[in-house]
């Protein structure tokens, strides 16, 4: 079965797409829920958190990196936004491929919904 994620990172599915490495690429949600919604993956398929090892922590780090620096690009750093990382049905996560999701540009709360 393909992954609608892995496609987007092959360029096989169009999505706007806000940064591109050999291992990461980042893109607008296309259901956002704040001003700036992206969500950042890994190139390689990661089903979820879960499935990452000791061996997979250059790998997390380079996605946070990314997230930070697209906070920067967006202009979030001074109002604040959230990192969302998800797994499983009774997560939130709706596509099994691992990915975080940059919300800003609006005042959070909590718990969320």
């Amino acid at each position: 079965m393909a992954c609608l994620f892995c496609e987007i990172a092959r360029g096989a599915i169009p999505a706007q797409i806000v940064y591109s490495s050999p291992e990461v690429t980042a893109f607008r949600d296309i259901n956002p829920q704040a001003p700036t919604h992206i969500l950042v993956i890994p190139n390689r398929h990661v089903t979820s958190i879960a499935d990452l090892g000791a061996t997979d922590a250059d790998l997390l780090g380079r996605l946070f990196d990314v997230t930070n620096e697209l906070a920067r690009q967006e202009d979030l750093l001074q109002s604040g936004f959230r990192i969302v990382m998800n797994h499983g049905a009774n997560g939130g996560q709706t596509v099994p491929h691992l990915h975080l999701h940059l919300i800003g540009g609006r005042a959070m709360t909590w718990p969320p919904g």
